[in-house]
């Protein structure tokens, strides 16, 4: 099995599933503290290491791809250079060619809530530019995952 950056988690239901990111110094802006667009990155790994540990990660070119269509983030608390943030994910909803990511990052060290956000991944056939239906194979790997809490 892949080494994962992740971790199974029951600390915050119904998330199942983190990832731990240390702020690094790049990652902040002139008042110390993170630059609001480094949470995305941050939540793009986490999702790797979601796809990771549902053996879903794929890494060779392939037809059809997810690329994101749509994303909300509301700011709670800022963080600071060098704070551990444990970044929580799921996939809260499945379309007919979309999936409904939901994040939530908070400081490991006080649990402090500081981002969430909704993001909406729509697969593409790279060929035709158009949205391709989610493989049953796909939305049985997730729905084993998620349980009770997918929105199907």
């Amino acid at each position: 099995m892949a080494l994962e950056l992740g971790r199974l988690t029951d600390r915050k239901p119904p998330f199942k599933y983190s990832s731990l990111t240390r702020v690094g110094f790049s990652d902040t802006d002139a008042q110390g503290i993170v630059y609001y667009g480094r949470y995305l990155p941050y939540f793009d790994s986490a999702r790797v290491e979601y796809h990771r540990h549902l053996g879903l990660l794929e890494t060779q070119p392939r037809e059809h791809e997810l690329v994101m269509r749509a994303n909300t983030i509301e700011y709670h608390a800022p963080a600071r250079f060098d704070d551990l943030i444990e970044v929580f994910i799921r996939v809260a909803r499945i379309g007919r060619t979309s999936l409904t990511y939901e994040c939530a990052a908070y400081r490991e060290d006080d649990d402090v809530l500081m981002v969430t956000a909704t993001q909406t991944l729509v697969l593409v056939d790279l060929d035709e530019r158009r949205a391709f239906p989610v493989p049953d194979g796909l939305r049985d790997r997730v729905g084993a995952f998620e349980g009770e809490d997918l929105e199907r």
